[in-house]
Order: C-alpha cells, then sequence, then structure tokens
C-alpha cells in the first residue's frame, strides 16, 4: 500500500460513515456500503466529495481506483489516471 492510498483510507474512515467498509485492495481501495445505499446517489456525489478531500491529502498523488459497492451494484472512480485508464497503451 502507497501513502497516499493510506491517507485516503484513513480519511475515509475518519468520516465515521455507518456500516461503510473501507478497505485496501491492490492499489485500489473498496468501499462496500449497506445494501439499503442508494449507490446512484453516491456516484452523483462522488467527484465533489473527492474533490473537498483532496485538499487534506498532501502525499505525492498517485493513481487510485475507488470502487464503491453494495450488495447489489457497483461502481468505480479513479482520480488521477494512468494512461490505462484513459485508453492509451
Amino acid at each position: 500500500m502507497n501513502a497516499y492510498q493510506q491517507k485516503w483510507i484513513d480519511v475515509l474512515r475518519a468520516a465515521n460513515l455507518k456500516d461503510w467498509k473501507i478497505e485496501p485492495l491492490n492499489d485500489d481501495i473498496v468501499v462496500e456500503m449497506p445494501h439499503i445505499t442508494d449507490l446512484k446517489l453516491i456516484r452523483d456525489r462522488v467527484p465533489e466529495v473527492i474533490a473537498a478531500f483532496s485538499l487534506d491529502n498532501n502525499e505525492p498523488k498517485e493513481r487510485l481506483k475507488f470502487i464503491f459497492k453494495n450488495d447489489v451494484e457497483r461502481f468505480e472512480y479513479v482520480i488521477n489516471p494512468g494512461q490505462s485508464d484513459l485508453g492509451q497503451p
């Protein structure tokens, strides 16, 4: 786990989101939410929330994928994307 990823995990866990499980997975972060969570609402708000939390992360920026999921759905959000994320070799 890199320092940037660890800082994000610390920030998300400090938010004390009830029943949310936040864990590293290789170079990614998995955020598992209760099945009643509306993932569309989360997906719509992720860019602004990530942008706000980014201000507190002074670690060197690295590619990081967040995997948000519940028992039914999942979506991914990548910050600081690499060339492969952008469809480039």
